[in-house]
């Protein structure tokens, strides 16, 4: 609603100032003989110089063009009649004080629903109480409303960026290392022999170009070459073969966290101290349910001088209950060059039963030493992946990585 104002109200009645100033221009005046004739003289000039109307020659005022018509006036005849004009002139009006809003009370705009059924209530209808005195159209509530698909992360990101907040929130410091990696790092300074099955190009991947990356320090290659060829001061044989270092800067894709957890304890670790690493790693493997040629890996390494083995079963156990909310753990022996004793960690899927889930064992002397730790570690390097199966209720490893927007849409993770 708009309405004029007291001044609006005699530019209405007598015109615009500068429609005053126009149709004195008869001929040229001087500003002292404009000002004697028309009131407001100020106002009237500056909007007809705006205009391009008039034009000042020294003091004289001179008309330059006459209006056709004068948009202006034409809207204020409009606004008398209580009709709203173009909304561009409307503004200039408002701007030049010559119009103002004109708003109902509340009373006013929530009495215009008395009587009415309506579907919401207006802040004017609760203030006023009036609300009291409308009809309320009946709402189903048992109808199904249209289901949103809001943006959301990607349920088996989401997952791992939950294990990683429960982890470091339970004392664990995160460990990174380089997805390329030396062999030094991912086999050697893990104590498995340069001639180890696993180093085999059917069980890990080779980089083709650049072949060779750089070794650590002397110190470290030298006291990891001398466990391999005859045990150093580990108290251990060793390998008994003549190290290459050639081998030991070939690069790789990393083949497992454990390279991690290596390069960590090199650095320097906390007594006692908590790590983990959640990253990628690559193996050659047959695509299956339960396998991938890339995929997630939770490392994680505990050290402290009195660990055993059996705090390191429970410690796994609640991992799997916790992270993954599996129901049934077992614990089989099991071989791994790092590690001993060593185990195995499954756990009872509800449609593909049995499977692997873990590696873990308490790492050997001659990987720790070397790297200049002398107390123990207990270490382990969940699939994760498979974990995020469980918890996620799928039975192919595949659908990790999906594009099957219903499944993405309706899945969910839940921690307890």
């Amino acid at each position: 609603m708009y309405k004029l104002t007291e001044e609006g109200r005699q530019y209405l009645e007598h015109g615009l100032p500068e429609i005053r100033l126009i149709n004195a221009l008869e001929k040229p005046l001087t500003v002292e003989q404009a000002r004697s004739m028309i009131e407001n003289l100020s106002i009237a000039l500056s909007w007809s110089k705006k205009k391009g109307w008039v034009k000042l020659e020294g003091d004289r005022i001179v008309l330059v063009k006459r209006p056709a018509r004068i948009p202006e006036q034409e809207a204020l005849e409009l606004l008398s009649k209580n009709k709203t004009p173009n909304k561009d002139v409307l503004q200039i009006l408002m701007r030049r004080r010559l119009v103002e809003e004109e708003r109902e009370d509340d009373v006013k705009k929530a009495q215009r629903f008395i009587g009415r059924e309506i579907t919401n209530l207006t802040p004017e209808l609760i203030k006023t109480g009036l609300w009291k005195k409308v009809r309320l159209k009946p709402y189903n509530v048992t109808a199904t409303g249209t289901t949103i698909y809001a943006g959301r992360r990607h349920p088996y990101n989401q997952f791992l960026d939950t294990v990683r907040t429960k982890l470091i929130s339970l004392g664990f410091r995160e460990m990174t290392g380089p997805h390329i990696e030396t062999e030094f790092w991912n086999f050697d300074a893990l104590y498995q022999a340069q001639n180890h099955p696993s180093r085999d190009w059917t069980q890990t991947y080779s980089l083709k170009n650049p072949k060779q990356g750089r070794l650590p320090s002397q110190e470290i290659v030298r006291q990891v070459s001398a466990t391999h060829e005859n045990g150093w001061k580990t108290g251990s044989t060793g390998w008994g073969y003549k190290w290459d270092p050639k081998k030991a800067s070939k690069l790789m894709p990393r083949a497992h966290t454990t390279a991690c957890s290596a390069r960590q304890i090199a650095a320097g670790v906390e007594v006692p101290g908590k790590y983990f690493a959640i990253s990628r790693c690559f193996r050659p493997d047959v695509i299956d349910a339960t396998h991938g040629v890339e995929f997630n890996q939770a490392e994680g390494i505990v050290i402290d001088e009195n660990l055993t083995f059996r705090d390191m079963l429970g410690l796994l156990e609640q991992f799997v209950i916790e992270m993954a909310g599996a129901e049934k753990v077992r614990f089989y022996s099991d071989y791994y060059p790092f590690t001993e004793p060593s185990c195995q960690v499954s756990i009872k899927h509800p449609d593909l039963g049995w499977i692997e889930s873990a590696g873990a064992g308490i790492f050997r002397e001659e990987l720790t030493k070397p790297l200049g730790l002398e107390q123990p570690v207990i270490a382990w390097g969940f699939g994760i992946d498979r974990l995020a199966m469980y918890k996620l209720g799928i039975t192919d490893i595949r659908e990790l990585f999906s594009r099957n927007l219903e499944w993405l849409r309706n899945s969910k993770v839940i921690f307890k």
